[in-house]
């Protein structure tokens, strides 16, 4: 987790046994981002268990698209990215675990879709519900913004969440967005339990990633 995330959402995870691995910042690229689990780490499936490749940060570059290479969604049967910039180490595992490759151009793909399950998600790219419009997942499509990222205009809602065991958390306070009916009907349809936290607003931190040790 972002050495930034909230201390309630810490605690909170704390409080329910979980153990809690920082990610710190590092130089190797840009600010806004150099703290996010998702640029480092990518988790190849759904199941708590799903193994997680981590790239070694100096391969990495600083900015667009050098720095997405992780970036990725895999999820059910498919593995979802900007395939001209996935890092080789990621393709021949999806490939091994038999995935169906789709590309998108959204590189920041972890980012912009939040993982409900092996066969739902969110997002707020036009582009990615478009190109899995054609697939067996279901795809729910939000407002873009709303998101709280430092250094930008705005950040993606796919990078406040994340899955720890059956349950989707959120960094900060779901209820104001603007789609909040609409993505509390999407996770109630798909039994999926999930939380929230009024008491901050709703930030971009890289996703929460579940690495079981």
């Amino acid at each position: 987790m972002s050495e930034f995330a909230n201390p309630i959402l810490k605690t909170h995870l704390n409080h329910l046994g979980h153990h809690i691995s920082i990610v710190y910042s590092t130089p190797y690229v840009y600010a806004p981002v150099s703290s996010h689990p998702d640029i480092y780490l990518c988790k190849l499936g759904t199941d708590p268990a799903a193994p997680v490749l981590q790239c070694r940060p100096e391969t990495l570059e600083m900015y667009y698209p050098g720095n997405i290479r992780y970036n990725a969604v895999c999820m059910g049967d498919y593995f979802i990215h900007n395939l001209a910039f996935t890092a080789q180490e990621l393709l021949e595992q999806a490939r091994k675990a038999g995935k169906q490759l789709i590309s998108v151009k959204q590189g920041y793909t972890k980012c912009s879709m939040v993982v409900v399950n092996g066969n739902a998600a969110i997002t707020s790219d036009p582009g990615i519900a478009s190109s899995l419009s054609e697939t067996a997942l279901d795809i729910l499509l939000v407002s873009h913004g709303h998101v709280r990222l430092k250094g930008h205009t705005y950040g993606f809602l796919g990078g406040t969440s994340g899955k720890v065991g059956d349950h989707l958390f959120f960094h900060g306070n779901l209820s104001v967005h603007p789609d909040f009916k609409k993505i509390r009907a999407f996770l109630e349809k798909h039994k999926c339990k999930f939380t929230y936290f009024k008491e901050f607003e709703l930030e971009d931190i890289g996703s929460i990633i579940e690495a079981l040790i």
